[in-house]
């Protein structure tokens, strides 16, 4: 990301998000994707960030088949994600993004709320 102001509005955009303010989340996220050069990579990656929280204000509000279809995009689109994101725990957001698919697949129970968290720097 490289730009101070990106990095700010992402930490913003995280820390809405592990709130479950996935609505503000999704403001604050995009408007950084809007900012990146169409062609980066990461900007794909944003927007899988942007469209987890699209996916989790729509399962709050009980539209599941609508966090279901976007939170398959969202993970698609971060596939890779970890050169756009080295500091953020991508493979415990898959594992916990697995159980959620279980549950609006509905053949597992609702789990508990998502979480964007740091790596673990001494690993």
């Amino acid at each position: 990301m490289n730009r101070p102001d990106n990095d700010q509005h992402l930490s913003r955009g995280l820390d809405l998000f592990n709130r479950a303010h996935f609505f503000d989340a999704h403001e604050v996220l995009e408007d950084v994707w809007r900012a990146l050069p169409r062609t980066s990579a990461t900007k794909k990656h944003l927007q899988g960030l942007v469209q987890l929280a699209v996916a989790f204000h729509h399962e709050s509000r009980g539209n599941l088949r609508g966090a279901r279809s976007v939170l398959d995009r969202a993970l698609r689109n971060l596939t890779g994600a970890e050169r756009s994101f080295p500091a953020l725990d991508l493979a415990r957001l898959r594992a916990e993004m697995a159980d959620w698919q279980k549950y609006l697949a509905g053949t597992a129970l609702r789990p508990t709320p998502p979480q964007i968290a740091l790596r673990d720097s001494t690993r």
